[in-house]
């Protein structure tokens, strides 16, 4: 049941996460087993998404142990409301005035990933761009009308759409054709994207954290059905062996 009110509050309409319509989504070449890329988008989480989004489905003690990050280093540095380190990842703000300020509770974000998918979540972290009509200043080509503020626009810089001149129907127009920031931002293109990247790969760990030992295991599993299919297959050719 829990699950599916947080798959429910992701679909609300008029929050970060409602649908974007028929947009490209970039590839998000994600790694799970790079632990230091999962460190990276714990720390870009926990730093810039937290305040407003939780993950009540997720332990800050699996999380870290799975991570490889030393638990008195992760409490010191990555858990900033006091919690024990065996309790949720839940957010700070309350949810009745995330309702009034935003429009709609902020979606827990545990699930995301399974929701959305990868590509989306990679896509969309690199679409804002300013738009002055909006309450935030901001809005976003794959969901247009985004009801959040670009949270990592301290890291990005100011993204602003670009526009040249093309004719339509024998007229000339202008239409958007990318985003190009004012480089006021802590990185450079290359490292916001892998920043994102980073943060994409995280969101998927924690949308299935035993994905990596499930598909070991998985391989296993199928070298033992092998294996037993070349018996099973002797023995039935043993007991068929009399029968004409």
């Amino acid at each position: 049941m829990r699950k599916l009110i947080c798959i429910l509050a992701l679909l609300l309409p008029g929050f970060a996460f409602a649908a974007g319509g028929n947009v490209h989504l970039d590839k998000a070449n994600y790694d799970l087993s790079d632990k230091a890329s999962l460190q990276r988008g714990a720390k870009i989480f926990m730093n810039y998404c937290l305040g407003c989004h939780g993950q009540q489905y997720q332990r800050y003690q699996r999380t870290f142990n799975d991570l490889g990050i030393p638990e008195d280093l992760a409490q010191e540095n990555l858990q900033f409301t006091g919690e024990k380190i065996s309790d949720y990842i839940t957010r700070s703000m309350p949810a009745e005035s995330a309702a009034v300020w935003f429009g709609a509770a902020p979606p827990d974000l545990t699930l995301v990933a399974r929701v959305r998918g990868a590509d989306w979540i990679y896509t969309y972290l690199r679409s804002f761009y300013v738009d002055e009509s909006r309450p935030f200043g901001v809005n976003n080509t794959v969901f247009p009308e985004v009801g959040m503020p670009h949270v990592l626009q301290p890291l990005q810089g100011t993204p602003r759409m670009t526009e040249e001149e093309a004719l339509v129907d024998g007229e000339k127009v202008m239409r958007h054709v990318g985003i190009k920031t004012d480089g006021d931002g802590s990185m450079t293109t290359a490292e916001y994207d892998q920043a994102v990247l980073d943060l994409v790969n995280y969101l998927e760990y924690t949308g299935e954290p035993f994905r990596l030992e499930s598909e070991a295991i998985g391989k296993w599993v199928l070298v033992f059905i092998l294996v037993l299919f070349v018996f099973v297959y002797l023995l039935k050719k043993e007991y068929w062996r009399d029968v004409h």
